[in-house]
């Protein structure tokens, strides 16, 4: 199973993003979304470090809840 999180861009220097998520920040490549315009401020859904797919905020919103919904399902010893 692949698990992409949402994350938001802060900076972008050529094909690496710096992007954050509930209070962590990342270095994400961009290069597979070359052929879309990103800046600052935009969503991107990150596997492995990739940024894999740029996302609406509403989207991205839906998919931290999601997430932290998951993980409050999750039993004590996991």
């Amino acid at each position: 199973m692949c698990l992409a999180i949402p994350m938001r861009i802060e900076a972008i220097d050529g094909f690496s993003a710096r992007c954050s998520a509930a209070g962590v920040e990342r270095e994400v490549n961009l290069f597979m979304l070359q052929g879309q315009m990103v800046v600052p401020g935009d969503y991107v859904m990150v596997h492995v470090g990739y940024a894999i797919q740029k996302v609406a905020p509403q989207l991205a919103e839906e998919s931290r809840q999601l997430h932290q919904q998951m993980r409050s399902q999750e039993p004590d010893d996991a």
